[in-house]
């Protein structure tokens, strides 16, 4: 990386360079006009007020759901990691066998 030498500012060096002009270097150029000559989409025209689609059909209204055993829930929730536990102690037990077999084989 270079550093800027001389009187400058350390914010001189990440400023973009001048035009070559008179003119002050911290002004960006003015773009262009575009050559196709598009003027950008047409002006939109609101609807009338109080304009709505035509509804044919109403919708039935929703059902109402039925009611969830909170107690039923937990105790199937508490069932389930009673299960997930279980059978990651079970691999966590092969795997330390395994484990200790294979350290067996190498020690001796």
């Amino acid at each position: 990386m270079t550093t800027p030498s001389g009187g400058s500012t350390p914010d001189d060096y990440w400023r973009r360079p001048g035009t070559g002009g008179d003119g002050a270097p911290d002004q960006a150029a003015a773009a262009p006009a575009p050559a196709s000559g598009y003027a950008g989409p047409p002006p939109s025209v609101p609807p009338p007020a109080g304009w709505r689609p035509p509804v044919h059909l109403e919708p039935a209204p929703p059902r109402r759901l039925p009611p969830q055993d909170m107690a039923g829930l937990d105790a199937a929730e508490q069932r389930a990691q009673r299960v997930t536990y279980g059978f990651g102690a079970a691999v966590g037990v092969v795997l330390v066998v395994l484990v200790c077999l294979l350290c067996s084989r190498v020690i001796f």
